[in-house]
């Protein structure tokens, strides 16, 4: 996809005074957790909880990174994309070195986790992560703040991300990796002219993805859920719910990006001042990005108010 030549200079900008420095400036810069291992703690050690999900009826195959320290620790809701094929759980180890616990899970339908995959049931099973570490019980076993869950969606998954904390005010915080558009996929407006013709493009485009981890699903079923529910699935239209709270925006050359900055305009408009934007010279699964992504996640984790 063509991008305007201020887009271009801008993304330029960006590599040359962030991503391009040499090695050893980027070393000092680094988050410590990247390449440090906390102090173990042998009352309340790191650890890995491999559990079951509830949500509406199925058990979702999920796990939970435990910080070290008997805290309570700060949360991240970690969401992956369509089908999930980049988990971003190196970034997840990076997210609990640095002192918050992180819970990763697959949506109904995907990886194995029961039901049928689609876009309504992902957006519920997020909801229900969100309740899950709320519960008192979960929240005493796994040293889960439950005032301090903050999500962070790659994908798919940074749309899951945005219409969860639009829909939960007590989200703390919001941040999306390359996030994709649901209500931006296929013809501009609200209604395409050839509806048959916009299912047929964003069924191919989820086809390329890879389905074969997604259960009960078809690409053009998708793709009709997609156009049957655009109108309410623009997640720009989130920003004013949004507003009120910290927002990292990361995006890469994927063509993605003008969607991303379209909701930082729109966050920033709706009186945002607490909204992070970083754009990185990579493709959609950040590559040989990765200690790059890594390091601007802490650094805005870092920012947030913890307890």
């Amino acid at each position: 996809m063509s991008r305007s030549l201020c887009t271009v200079c801008t993304s330029l900008l960006l590599a040359l005074t962030i991503f391009a420095q040499p090695a050893h400036v980027h070393a000092q810069q680094a988050p410590t957790a990247i390449a440090s291992d906390p102090a173990p703690d042998k009352d309340s050690p790191a650890a890995i909880q491999t559990l079951q999900l509830p949500s509406h009826g199925a058990l979702l195959n999920a796990l939970v990174y435990v910080a070290a320290g008997a805290g309570p620790h700060p949360v991240v809701v970690l969401l992956h994309g369509f089908p999930g094929n980049e988990k971003n759980l190196d970034l997840a180890q990076a997210i609990r070195r640095a002192g918050w616990n992180v819970l990763y899970f697959n949506y109904r339908g995907s990886w194995g986790s029961p039901g049928d995959f689609s876009f309504t049931h992902t957006m519920e099973d997020t909801q229900a992560a969100i309740a899950f570490l709320r519960d008192p019980a979960t929240a005493k076993k796994l040293r889960v703040d439950p005032d301090h869950i903050v999500l962070v969606g790659h994908s798919m998954g940074g749309f899951m991300a945005t219409y969860g904390g639009a829909e939960d005010t007590k989200i703390q915080a919001v941040g999306i990796i390359s996030a994709a558009n649901l209500g931006g996929m296929g013809s501009r407006g609200n209604t395409p002219a050839n509806p048959e013709e916009a299912v047929k493009k964003i069924a191919a485009s989820l086809a390329s993805e890879g389905m074969a981890p997604l259960a009960g699903c078809t690409p053009e079923g998708l793709a009709r859920e997609i156009l049957a529910n655009r109108p309410k699935w623009n997640f720009v239209d989130y920003a004013a719910k949004l507003a009120s709270r910290p927002i990292l925006v990361v995006t890469s050359d994927d063509g993605l990006a003008p969607a991303g900055g379209a909701l930082v305009d729109a966050l920033r408009k709706a009186g945002d001042k607490d909204v992070t934007a970083v754009h990185m010279t990579t493709d959609h699964s950040y590559s040989d990005h990765r200690i790059g992504l890594e390091a601007a996640v802490l650094k805005w984790l870092d920012s947030l108010h913890k307890p």
